[in-house]
C-alpha cells in the first residue's frame, strides 16, 4: 500500500486536488491523507474544510499557522509558524510520498520539508510562468520537488531546462480542469435559486487577490477595477481575495463601492463556481481561474495585473493594467458578439481531462529509490 500525504493550503486548490482523491480511493493499493492548513481553516475564507467532509475525504491533521493582519510580515512569519509544525506531522504519519500544488508558500515550505526529511515531493503545475512572488516561488519548489507535473509540454520542457532530469518530469496536464472537462457543474436553475440571482440580468465574476511586490496599493488599484465594474447594470459575483498581504485593503475597497448588485462570497464549492463560470458573461479580475479553467468554458476573461504576467492564454483573454477607463474598455469589448465569437472557438493549453488518473499512476508505480531521491542537477 502506498500513502500519499496530501498538503494543501488555498481554496483554489481543492480543484486540483478533488479529482486526483477520488482516483487513489479507487485503487485498492493506494492510499491517502490530506494536511489542511492556511485559508481551508479559517471562517474568513469561508472554512473550505468543509469541502473536504463533504465529499468524504480523510483530513487527519490540521495546522493552524495564518497570523491575522495580512501583510508582508505576517506573511513571512505565517509560514515559519509552517515550517515548525509540519516536519512532525510527516514524521508521525510516515507517508511515501508528499504531494503538493500551485505556487504558494504554503507549498514551497511542504517541498522544502519533504526534501530535508527525504521524503519524496510530488508537485502539481511545475514549469509555469506567472507574476508576483508565485512565479518565483514556484521555480523554487521545483528545485526541492522529485517528481514534476506539468500542465503543458512547454512548462515541462522548462523544468528541463531548469536542471531537472528528465525521468522526473511528466506532461499530465492540469487536473483541475478534469471535472470541468466532464462538466460536473451545478445546474444553471439550482445556481439562481441558491445565490438569489436574477435570471434576466447578466452575471460578472470578479477575482481580484493581492500581488504582493504591489502591497500599499491594493486598494488603489481595485478602486480602478471597481469604478469600471459599477458602470454596468449586471451582477457581480465576487469571491473574496486570499490571505496574502493586502487582503484587507481589497476587502475596503470592494465595501465601499458594493451596491446591490453585488454578491459576495467567502467561498463557494467547486461545482457552484464552475457553474458560475458557464452561465456568466465575463470573468474578471487575476485568479489563475480567469486563465486556466475559463477557455473550458469559452469564457471572455479580462486579466488585470501582473499576477498572471507570462502565463501561457488562450485567446479568450484580454490583458490591461490598473486604469478604470481601459478595464471599462476590455469589459465592453469581452462582452461584444465579435469576441465572444473569438472565445468560442478558444483552446485550453491545459489538458484534456484525463490528468488525474495519469498523476495517481504514477504515484503508484515511480519507483522510491536513491536514484529518485539524491537528486542530480544537470545545471
Amino acid at each position: 500500500m502506498r500513502k500519499i500525504a496530501i498538503i494543501t493550503g488555498s481554496r483554489g486548490e481543492y480543484g486540483y486536488l478533488r479529482p486526483i482523491i477520488r482516483a487513489i480511493q479507487k485503487d485498492p493499493e493506494m492510499d491517502y491523507f490530506v494536511v489542511a492548513t492556511n485559508m481551508h481553516l479559517l471562517t474568513e475564507f469561508g472554512y473550505s474544510l468543509e469541502e473536504f467532509k463533504k465529499d468524504g475525504f480523510k483530513v487527519e491533521e490540521k495546522i493552524y499557522n495564518t497570523f491575522d493582519g495580512y501583510t508582508t510580515l505576517t506573511m513571512a512569519k505565517s509560514l515559519g509558524v509552517f515550517l515548525m509544525q509540519l516536519p512532525e506531522v510527516l514524521d508521525r504519519t510516515k507517508p511515501d510520498i508528499i504531494l503538493c500544488a500551485g505556487d504558494r508558500g504554503e507549498t514551497m515550505v511542504t517541498s522544502m520539508t519533504g526534501a530535508y526529511m527525504n521524503i519524496p515531493v510530488a508537485h502539481i503545475q511545475a514549469g509555469e510562468l506567472s507574476g508576483n512572488i508565485d512565479g518565483i516561488t514556484r521555480h523554487a519548489i521545483t528545485k526541492f520537488a522529485h517528481i514534476h507535473f506539468c500542465a503543458n509540454i512547454s512548462f515541462a520542457d522548462r523544468v528541463e531546462k531548469m536542471g531537472e532530469q528528465k525521468f522526473r518530469i511528466f506532461n499530465t496536464g492540469a487536473p483541475q480542469l478534469d471535472e470541468l472537462i466532464k462538466e460536473e457543474t451545478t445546474p444553471k436553475d439550482v445556481l439562481f435559486k441558491k445565490y438569489r440571482l436574477n435570471k434576466n440580468k447578466p452575471v460578472f465574476i470578479l477575482v481580484q487577490h493581492p500581488v504582493t511586490e504591489e502591497f500599499g496599493d491594493e486598494a488603489k488599484h481595485m478602486e480602478e477595477i471597481l469604478k469600471a465594474i459599477v458602470k454596468f447594470d449586471v451582477q457581480i459575483f465576487c469571491i473574496f481575495p486570499n490571505s496574502d498581504a493586502g487582503n484587507k485593503d481589497i476587502k475596503k475597497s470592494i465595501d465601499q463601492y458594493r451596491n446591490s448588485n453585488f454578491k459576495m462570497f467567502r467561498n463557494i464549492p467547486r461545482e457552484d463556481y464552475a457553474g458560475m463560470m458557464k452561465i456568466s458573461e465575463v470573468i474578471i479580475g487575476n485568479s489563475s481561474s480567469g486563465i486556466i479553467e475559463s477557455p473550458v468554458f469559452k469564457l471572455p476573461a479580462v486579466n488585470i495585473g501582473r499576477r498572471q504576467q507570462d502565463r501561457l492564454q488562450a485567446d479568450n483573454v484580454i490583458n490591461v493594467g490598473y486604469n478604470a477607463e481601459e478595464i471599462e474598455k476590455a469589459i465592453k469589448q469581452a462582452i461584444t458578439p465579435e469576441f465572444k465569437k473569438i472565445a468560442s472557438n478558444c483552446v485550453s493549453p491545459y489538458g484534456d481531462g484525463q490528468s488525474s488518473e495519469k498523476i495517481v499512476k504514477i504515484l503508484k508505480e515511480i519507483k522510491i529509490d536513491d536514484q529518485l531521491l539524491n537528486k542530480k542537477l544537470t545545471y
